[in-house]
């Protein structure tokens, strides 16, 4: 990889997600040698990708690059690649680019869209967890008005026009929000050609209420808010399959829709190399310790999304979440230097700040430790939080003023086909065939 030999403690940090970036930017100016590997140049500020694939934000304005991070940070290097093992014996990262011997690891790869199991719900449905996929889900929004103008197949019209979105988290929550004020303020406008009050957007959700980790009176407002916007809301049901054209449930209801996005779940993306022992199979996340130690090991860490800490408040680990995230990368890095110093490590302890979520246009819902509130207010609460949460004063602004620009003008001028995006087919033989 072409990293300088150090006589100083190498640190490898896998991931420049929330937990990465919070970890390298706490050892700056520290006496180790810091190495951060990602996949990506840019640091992705995923609780507003639904913005990008409705045509609300452009890409560059929620991606920040990883190497201006750290361009003023002393002993610390950068390198674009995917991390394919870890050779725990020997203390090596195994790369598409090559090996890297490691004093300290930490492992913060983040989560990946969780489909149970089932395949073709994966092929053929999209996920929303990257930039590039949520460009994928705006070009075939857009694409699918486009093909639904043309075609004089009444059937293939209305299953162009026919969203569903499987998970009623907050993203499911925030993405139908987002589709349905496009449909009022925008879509019948572009389209005046389209019959756009036939265009159905469905959230599915397979417990009984919405929102179902934040307080039941945010998850009731939620849902008052989103059936206000049109937005059909199915609870207490489970999709089964989905063969790019027809959902099916274990119910009688189904569905005949060309887009499935599925928010329904997260694991965590692990890499090849620890032990069975420290591994959670189902969630596909990393047991650790109090201080994010990896279990079984003394010098690899796990923080944010793939870390699993089992406390008493939680027994299945930290919600997946970018405090949660953030708060361990912090500590981590405290802790990292004190265990090079052989000082007591300090256990880590979640402060949970709450939770929130936006539906649209004066819409979104608060939850703090000791209040809950929705409306107007909660919107701007919902906006603030997250303009400070961007890195970098240009994101800020622009994020800023496209949401000014959007408030006053009721458009969304993002809508744009950049790069086509193009269903793989999958060609099905019989066992006679093969």
């Amino acid at each position: 990889m072409n990293i300088p030999n150090t006589t100083l403690p190498r640190i490898v940090i896998i991931g420049g997600g929330f937990a990465g970036i919070a970890l390298a930017k706490k050892l700056k100016s520290k006496k180790v040698q810091v190495v951060l590997l990602d996949k990506h140049n840019y640091h992705t500020f995923q609780p507003l990708l639904y913005q990008v694939a409705t045509g609300g934000l452009e890409a560059g304005s929620i991606a920040y690059p990883i190497r201006k991070v750290i361009q003023e940070y002393d002993d610390f290097y950068f390198r674009l690649t995917s991390v394919k093992e870890i050779d725990t014996k020997n203390q090596k990262v195994i790369a598409e680019i090559g090996e890297l011997s490691y004093d300290y690891l930490v492992i913060a790869t983040g989560s990946k869209t969780n489909y149970f199991g089932n395949k073709e719900i994966e092929r053929n449905s999209m996920a929303m967890k990257t930039i590039p996929q949520s460009l994928n889900i705006r070009s075939l929004i857009l694409e699918n008005f486009e093909q639904a103008v043309l075609t004089t197949d009444l059937a293939e019209r209305n299953s162009l026009i026919n969203f569903v979105l499987v998970g009623g988290g907050p993203t499911g929550v925030e993405l139908a929000g987002a589709l349905a004020e496009m449909k009022k303020a925008i879509l019948q406008k572009d389209y005046p050609d389209l019959d756009i009050a036939k265009m159905e957007i469905n959230l599915i959700q397979s417990g009984d209420r919405i929102l179902n980790t934040m307080s039941e009176k945010s998850s009731q407002a939620a849902e008052k808010f989103l059936l206000s916007l049109g937005v059909k809301i199915w609870k207490n049901v489970r999709v089964t399959n989905y063969d790019g054209r027809t959902i099916l449930t274990n119910s009688d209801l189904a569905f005949e829709t060309a887009t499935v996005i599925w928010t329904a779940g997260v694991q965590g993306a692990i890499i090849a190399g620890l032990d069975a022992k420290s591994l959670i199979e189902k969630v596909e996340r990393i047991r650790v310790n109090e201080y994010n130690q990896v279990v079984g090991y003394n010098n690899i860490f796990a923080v944010g999304d793939i870390a699993s800490m089992e406390t008493e408040a939680y027994p299945q680990g930290h919600p997946m979440m970018a405090q949660p995230a953030m708060q361990q990368g912090k500590m981590l890095g405290e802790n990292i230097i004190k265990l090079i110093r052989k000082q007591p490590m300090e256990a880590f302890e979640y402060n949970d700040k709450g939770a929130m979520a936006t539906i649209g246009r004066n819409k979104a819902v608060v939850d703090l430790p000791k209040y809950h509130f929705s409306g107007v207010f909660a919107w701007f609460v919902w906006m603030f939080v997250h303009l400070f949460s961007l890195i970098g004063f240009k994101n800020k602004a622009v994020v800023f003023l496209n949401w000014v620009y959007n408030y006053i003008r009721f458009d969304r001028e993002g809508r744009l086909i950049i790069r086509p995006y193009k269903k793989k087919s999958f060609t099905v033989f019989t066992s006679d065939e093969v």
